[in-house]
């Protein structure tokens, strides 16, 4: 089973570079799920009813997200109806929304970290109470880690080796290189990257970022322009063992038209 999992989407250039190869992706790689973080798509910022439509009707089958969640207030009715958007699994529990969802043969889980972020329930305690309680658990089970420190996305992956198919590194917005297939079968990378606007900061326009970093000040941030990028890792599992039997890095950058 060939699973897609792609980085933040930032904005309409994330939105536009998905639109333009995920269909493609998925005939070429048979892909049978493709997971997307979303919660940057509406500009920047969150995530609307619009912008998630726009990802499904692009081939998204599941978005996740992270502290951004709550950033767009249109979106919090539909995170507790049937769109597929998941928020992470340790917030509180009356928080709306959902953690995790089975689609198909396969269960997507989303976490957020707490160093340097949000001050969330345990996100390793959190998984431990789910894959404990959760009845009739698919073998594949991929987790979107949405963390800011290398350290803890690290050991959550080592903590959940041999239990999880994937655990899979989003937020910074950068790529990292350490794509690997831990002891237990677990694929794993830090962060899976950005799809979104190249002549950029992590996505926003870099002279309103300069200006914070110069000044101290707040100062209105935009998306950046330039050729969207997409970031995206393919992980092969073994749907009859739940292992992980490979994962490749997939990238492209949308040239101008």
């Amino acid at each position: 089973m060939n699973i897609l999992a792609i980085g933040d989407i930032v904005g309409k250039p994330g939105r536009q570079v998905v639109d333009k190869y995920l269909r493609d992706l998925r005939q070429q790689y048979k892909i049978s799920l493709v997971i997307a973080n979303a919660e940057n798509t509406a500009g920047g910022f969150g995530l609307t009813p619009d912008t998630a439509n726009e990802l499904l009707a692009a081939g998204v089958d599941v978005m996740t997200s992270g502290n951004h969640i709550f950033a767009q207030k249109e979106i919090i009715p539909y995170l507790d109806a049937d769109m597929p958007i998941l928020r992470p699994l340790n917030y509180p529990p009356t928080v709306p929304g959902r953690g995790y969802l089975t689609h198909g043969k396969v269960l997507v889980v989303n976490l957020m970290g707490r160093v340097f972020m949000n001050n969330l329930d345990c996100p390793f305690r959190a998984m431990d109470n789910l894959l404990a309680t959760l009845e009739n658990k698919p073998k594949v089970i991929i987790v979107d880690f949405h963390a800011e420190a290398t350290s803890e996305k690290v050991a959550l992956g080592r903590y959940l080796d041999g239990r999880v198919s994937a655990v899979l590194g989003t937020h910074t917005h950068v790529g990292t290189i350490d794509s690997i297939i831990l002891k237990g079968g677990t694929a794993y990378v830090s962060d899976i990257g950005m799809t979104g606007p190249t002549d950029s900061i992590i996505g926003d326009d870099p002279e309103a970022i300069l200006q914070r970093f110069l000044t101290q000040m707040p100062h209105h941030l935009s998306v950046g322009k330039g050729n969207p990028q997409f970031n995206a890792v393919l992980v092969d599992v073994d749907e009859n063992t739940g292992k992980a039997k490979s994962i490749k890095r997939i990238q492209q950058e949308m040239t101008e038209q």
